[in-house]
C-alpha cells in the first residue's frame, strides 16, 4: 500500500521540506532537504537536525501554539552561505508539521548589489557636488572680487559638472544595456568598420597624448552579430583607456584576427585584441576590473574623467552577443584587452 500522508506529499515538491512527526522527530525529508542537511535523520529530534536557535524556537512556538510561523535559516555547508526563508505549517490532524525551505540567497544578493550600487553612486556624486558647493560659498564671500581666483574656481566647477555628466550618462547606458541583455542581435555588421570608426574618433585624444594608435588586420570585411552602437562604445571604451592609461608617447595596436575556432566561443569567431605599452595593472586587480565603480588607481581614474562604470558597460553588452572579454597584464609590460565575438 503507497502512504499518502505528507511524508509522501512532500516528495513531488523541488524545494527542501521536512516532516515533524507527533513526537517532535523528523519523519521525512525529501531529496533536496537530504542534499541540504544530509542522509540518516530520521527519527532524529528535530532539534538534532535543525540546530539554529532561531529556527528552534519558531518550530516550538508553532508546534505549541498550532500555528503557523516564518523563520529564517543560514546554510553554510557549500561554497557560499544560502539563506532560506522556512514556511512553518502545523498538520491539522496531528501534533506534527511541515517546513519548508524557500532558497531567498539571490534575491537577498541582488538586495545588497542594489544596496552597494546606491552607496557607490551617492558617493560618486557627493565628491563633486561638495566642491561645487564650496566654491559658490567661496565666490560668494572672500573671491567675490577676485577675478583670477573666481575663473580659477569657475573652471574647477566646469570640470566636476563635466564628471557628474559622465556618470549620469554611464548611469544611463549601463540601465539600457541590462534591459537588452537578452535580447541577442542577428543583423550581421562589419566589425572591422565598426573598430576602424572608433579609433578615428579616437585619433585627437591619441594626438593630444602623443599616442601611437595603430590597427591591423581591419582592411577587409569581417562580419558578426552585433548591435552597431553598443560593439562600437565597446571598442571606443577600450581604446580610450589604452590611450589615457598606456602613458605619453606610448603605442595603442588594435589588432583584428578571424579564428575558425575559439573554445570560449565554441565556434568560429573574431578577436578583436587592444594592446597598450602602460605600466601595466597588478594580477591581483584584474579579476574585478569589470566590477562597478572598481578602480585599480582610484585618484589617477578620476583625474582623467572615469566613472569606473566603462568596463562593467563592456562586459554587459558582450553578454549580450554572447562574446568575451579576456584581460592579460603584467606590471612594467602594458595591458592587453581581447574581446572575442561569434560569428555565427
Amino acid at each position: 500500500m503507497h502512504a499518502t500522508g505528507p511524508e509522501s506529499f512532500i516528495r513531488a515538491i523541488p524545494m527542501p521540506c521536512a516532516v515533524i512527526g507527533n513526537d517532535a522527530r523528523v519523519s521525512a525529508l525529501n531529496a533536496a532537504a537530504e542534499s541540504l542537511f544530509g542522509t540518516g535523520l530520521l527519527g532524529r529530534h528535530y532539534a538534532a537536525v535543525f540546530r539554529q536557535p532561531a529556527l528552534l524556537a519558531r518550530i516550538e512556538s508553532a508546534l505549541a501554539s498550532r500555528r503557523p510561523a516564518q523563520a529564517r535559516h543560514v546554510s553554510s555547508n557549500q561554497a557560499r552561505d544560502r539563506m532560506f526563508d522556512v514556511t512553518i505549517t502545523p498538520l491539522e490532524d496531528s501534533r506534527g508539521a511541515i517546513l519548508a525551505f524557500n532558497d531567498v540567497t539571490a534575491l537577498e544578493e541582488a538586495g545588497e548589489m542594489r544596496s552597494e550600487f546606491v552607496a557607490n553612486v551617492s558617493h560618486e556624486l557627493r565628491t563633486p557636488l561638495t566642491a561645487i558647493s564650496g566654491f559658490i560659498e567661496t565666490l560668494r564671500g572672500p573671491a567675490r572680487e577676485d577675478a583670477a581666483a573666481r575663473d580659477h574656481f569657475l573652471e574647477i566647477m566646469e570640470s566636476e559638472a563635466r564628471r557628474m555628466h559622465r556618470l549620469v550618462d554611464d548611469l544611463l547606458s549601463l540601465a539600457k544595456v541590462e534591459d537588452t541583455e537578452r535580447m541577442r542581435p542577428t543583423e550581421k555588421q562589419d566589425i572591422a568598420d565598426l573598430v576602424r570608426h572608433a579609433a578615428d574618433n579616437l585619433s585627437g585624444l591619441a594626438a593630444e597624448r602623443d599616442v601611437s594608435l595603430t590597427l591591423e588586420g581591419c582592411d577587409a570585411p569581417a562580419l558578426a552579430p552585433a548591435d552597431p552602437d553598443q560593439i562600437t562604445q565597446v571598442f571606443t571604451n577600450l581604446i580610450e583607456n589604452a590611450i589615457k592609461y598606456g602613458g605619453k608617447d606610448g603605442k595603442v595596436t588594435v589588432t583584428l584576427t578571424r579564428v575558425e575556432r575559439d573554445p570560449r566561443l565554441r565556434g568560429p569567431g573574431l578577436i578583436i585584441a587592444v594592446s597598450d605599452t602602460g605600466e601595466g595593472i597588478d594580477e591581483r586587480h584584474l579579476g574585478r576590473l569589470t566590477e562597478r565603480f572598481y578602480r585599480v588607481d582610484d585618484h589617477r581614474s578620476r583625474g582623467m574623467g572615469g566613472t569606473g562604470l566603462g568596463l562593467a558597460i563592456v562586459k554587459h553588452i558582450l553578454n549580450r552577443h554572447r562574446g568575451r572579454l579576456r584581460i592579460e597584464s603584467t606590471p612594467g609590460q602594458g595591458s592587453r584587452f581581447s574581446v572575442a565575438l561569434p560569428t555565427g
